[in-house]
């Protein structure tokens, strides 16, 4: 990232699923490498996104277009010549009388989590409206813990196909909630499903109010949605570079980077061959480092400098190591390392000929500047540039 009893350790360690980054005395290029990703992911600046998403049963068809293409939507994002952070949370909403009314996920930038949480959502509850959008909106601000970073670029993604509740007397309603976000230098876009009128006239005034974009898609969430000859591939390749992580702590963190890992196991049981793919175009660009890696992960902490392998407690070690002598810990991280190294410049070469593939795909069908993917990008594009971001592709991830 010999004997008999070190290749069985090896493979332990590879079925434990984990991910590895080169020692520091490994060779210059890998060396460089491993010091470029370690600071490609710390002190960044940061872009937070929250989506409120309807999840009555009208929704069926924009919640599973969300389901493919928030990899391509993180991608997006990071297209920033910074290589910001990227951190998206998500406010599930119905209304009263369903089973529930808001369930709120945290800003992270484990998106694996926050996806593995996502593919759980399915559209029920509802026919009738309005639903509790205003509701929605005030967790979206409230219960969310927001960056008091003023470079930090933050916005909110209403969206929905019925309008709010304006008749709830004992809640806050969206003019003043979203003058609040305002205030906090939160942008609120609102992007409608369908074409209700009375839902696209509130949706403009909450846009209107937040200084965002309103602009509608249909039902299915009028996404970009092309296989491509790479998905397989990249989607076994990615599979390949998740087995490499190795996580260490004390107990409660070990916990904590067990659910990250059920989370990664979950989306490669349940998720789509494409948006695999798309997952790993974004594990392999300049911000995904932080949702591929995240926190207190052995070889990245140690070949950064930031932690000696010495100091840390046998049982805080990852069990197949702990009865491991130093030497062999740095043979195999150092295996580890170059193993990573390889199949990131695999996904990162095949990444470039699905985007091409994609890109001409686009274009023979005329473009895509109604689709869900152009309009977000286009938002944020125009609204992260008074953060000073700035993103020169004329067009999203796909």
């Amino acid at each position: 990232m010999k004997t008999k009893l070190f290749g069985i350790t090896l493979f332990a360690l590879t079925a434990a699923a984990v991910v590895l980054i080169p020692m520091r005395h490994s060779t210059g290029a890998i060396q460089t490498a491993v010091i470029e990703q370690a600071a490609a992911f710390t002190d960044k600046a940061k872009i937070e996104v929250v989506f409120v998403l309807d999840t009555t049963g009208s929704m069926s068809g924009l919640i599973e277009a969300a389901k493919e293409k928030i990899w391509s939507i993180a991608s997006s994002l990071a297209q920033a010549e910074s290589a910001p952070e990227i951190r998206i949370g998500l406010v599930a909403y119905r209304d009263r009388g369903d089973s529930y009314v808001t369930r709120v996920t945290a800003l992270s930038s484990d998106l694996d989590s926050l996806y593995a949480t996502l593919m759980d959502y399915q559209a029920s509850g509802g026919g009738d409206t309005p639903e509790s959008v205003n509701k929605a909106l005030d967790d979206a601000l409230r219960e969310i813990a927001w960056s008091r970073d003023q470079n930090t670029y933050q916005a909110i993604f209403l969206v929905g196909d019925a309008p709010p509740h304006m008749d709830y007397q004992d809640e806050k309603q969206y003019p003043q909630i979203v003058a609040e976000a305002k205030a906090r230098g939160i942008v609120v876009n609102a992007i409608q499903a369908g074409t209700a009128h009375t839902t696209g006239r509130e949706w403009q005034k909450i846009a209107a109010l937040g200084t965002g974009e309103y602009f509608r898609v249909d039902a299915s969430g009028s996404a970009v949605a092309i296989a491509t000859p790479y998905d397989r591939k990249l989607a076994k390749l990615s599979e390949e570079l998740d087995s490499t992580r190795l996580y260490y702590g004390d107990s409660k963190t070990r916990a904590e980077k067990e659910d990250k890992l059920a989370a990664t196991r979950k989306l490669h049981e349940s998720a789509s061959v494409a948006s695999r793919a798309r997952r790993a175009v974004f594990n392999t660009s300049g911000s995904g480092g932080a949702n591929l890696l995240g926190d207190k992960e052995l070889v990245d902490d140690i070949s950064s400098g930031r932690v000696d392998l010495d100091a840390i407690k046998p049982e805080e070690l990852p069990a197949p190591m702990q009865a491991m002598a130093p030497a062999v810990a740095k043979d195999l991280i150092r295996e580890k390392a170059e193993q990573r190294q390889k199949l990131q410049s695999e996904i990162r070469a095949l990444s470039q000929q699905r985007s091409d593939f994609l890109k001409k795909k686009v274009d023979e069908r005329g473009g895509a500047a109604a689709s869900l993917d152009d309009r977000i990008y286009g938002a944020v594009r125009e609204q992260a540039a008074a953060k000073g971001f700035e993103y020169k592709a004329d067009s999203p991830a796909y």
